[in-house]
């Protein structure tokens, strides 16, 4: 069988040994911030609700806290990716069932009075039986997605506090929000050589603490 890919984003692995002491509310509180919207996000995508989706993050930190003792931060045992992903995966599946269950019960009911094909069955398919398959690989690619905007979305927190507020603007507005420089320029009454500056130094310190968090905290 072929190894295990590495993980695409690090792993806080001096987080995931605080968690073992239930009782360190600042650091679950610390891992909730950090992890809850690549779960919910996962979810959503899977086709569940908002709610749907809320009760798969706060079932799956239950699972987390339940499971953590057992958790080794060792690649022999699988990544913490891998692990999280199939805790959130369970979680997903759990919802589907419940509105499968919930879609199944009225029908029964009907089923019983009155014997037969229901008139109003058309022989399409029911939306039930169209659900996304939580276990299959269309969640595996969606988790590998999130996860990268997240580990991302970290870097750029991190890239923010060692820039102005300015040059992280002249930034955002040229590379995110796709203005020309000499748009930016004029926005911000800055020169284009300040706007082409904060460009490439912006750039190059979020590739930096993109492979400082990986080398660090794998």
């Amino acid at each position: 069988m072929p190894e295990p890919a590495p993980d695409p984003i690090p792993t806080r692995h001096s987080l995931l040994k605080r968690l073992k002491d239930w009782d360190d509310q600042s650091s679950w509180q610390e891992f909730f911030d950090t992890y809850w919207r690549l779960i919910y996000n996962v979810a959503v995508k899977a086709g569940l609700s908002d709610a749907e989706a809320q009760e798969v993050v706060q079932e799956t930190v239950i699972g987390v806290a339940q499971k953590i003792r057992e958790f080794k931060a060792d690649p022999e045992h699988g990544s913490f990716s891998a692990w999280l992903m199939q805790l959130t995966r369970w979680r997903i599946a759990d919802q589907w069932r419940k509105r499968r269950n919930a879609h199944q019960a009225p029908c029964l009911s009907r089923s019983s009075e009155t014997p037969g094909r229901n008139p109003n069955d058309t022989g399409s398919t029911g939306p039930m039986e169209r659900i996304p398959d939580p276990m299959g690989t269309a969640l595996d690619a969606t988790w590998r997605t999130e996860w990268e905007n997240h580990v991302m979305a970290e870097a750029l927190e991190h890239v923010k506090r060692q820039v102005s507020p300015r040059q992280f603007q002249m930034f955002d507005l040229h590379v995110f929000q796709k203005l020309s420089v000499h748009e930016v320029a004029q926005t911000l009454k800055a020169s284009a050589a300040s706007v082409y500056m904060a460009k490439h130094r912006i750039g190059r310190l979020i590739k930096k603490e993109v492979r400082r968090l990986e080398r660090t905290n794998q």
